[in-house]
C-alpha cells in the first residue's frame, strides 16, 4: 500500500469485520512523527493470536490463506525508522498503532484520509466512528454520534447528500490542517 490512509482503510475493515460498534481513527502529526491510532470495540484477539497477528501467513479468514494488512502497515513504518505496536484482548477489542518518521524518504504519503473516512462511514453507516486529525494545534474531527444527534434518527449517515457533504465537510477540515 502506496498511502497511509489505504493502511487505515484495511485496517478499519478488520475492525469492522471483527464485530466493533465503536471505531477511533486518530492522527497526530508532530515535527518528526505521523502517529496512527486505530481503536475498536471489537471481539479482541487471543494472546496466542495476538503473538502471530504481525505473520503475513496467519489470517482469521476463511477465503484465503494469508492476512497481510498489519504486516504490510508493520513494513511500512519499519522502513520509515518507526514502530508498529498491538493491543488486544478478547472481548475488548484491539488498538493498532503505527509511528512513521516523516522525515525519513520511505515514508508513504497520508493520501486521500477525508475519502477513507467518508468511505469508512457509507460502507458501515450504522459505526460509532470517531475521527481525529491533529496537526500541531489545528485539529480536525468528526463523531459519527454527533452527526446522527443533528441529523435525527430518520436520515442515515449512507444517504448522497450526507455522504457529499461529508466528503468537502473533511476535505475542507484536511485543508485547513495544511494552512500556515
Amino acid at each position: 500500500m502506496k498511502e497511509i490512509a489505504l493502511h487505515v482503510l484495511d485496517i478499519a475493515q478488520n475492525s469492522i469485520s471483527a464485530r466493533a460498534v465503536h471505531l477511533d481513527v486518530t492522527l497526530e502529526e508532530g515535527a518528526e512523527a505521523l502517529t496512527l491510532t486505530i481503536a475498536d470495540d471489537g471481539v479482541g484477539m487471543s494472546p496466542e493470536l495476538l503473538a502471530q497477528v504481525s505473520d503475513p501467513f496467519t489470517t482469521t479468514r476463511t477465503t484465503r490463506k494469508m492476512g497481510l494488512g498489519l504486516p504490510l502497515l508493520r513494513l511500512a513504518a519499519e522502513q520509515t525508522g518507526g514502530s508498529l505496536s498491538i493491543e488486544s484482548a478478547p472481548g475488548v477489542g484491539t488498538t493498532v498503532t503505527a509511528v512513521f518518521l516523516t522525515n525519513h524518504i520511505d515514508c508513504p504519503p497520508l493520501g486521500d484520509i477525508a475519502g477513507t473516512v467518508v468511505l469508512l462511514i457509507q460502507g458501515a453507516p450504522e459505526l460509532e466512528l470517531v475521527y481525529n486529525h491533529r496537526r500541531g494545534d489545528k485539529l480536525s474531527h468528526l463523531d459519527t454520534r454527533e452527526l446522527r444527534a443533528l441529523l435525527g434518527p430518520q436520515v442515515s449517515l449512507s444517504e448522497p447528500e450526507v455522504i457529499l457533504w461529508l466528503r468537502d465537510y473533511l476535505q475542507e477540515q484536511e485543508a485547513l490542517l495544511s494552512d500556515t
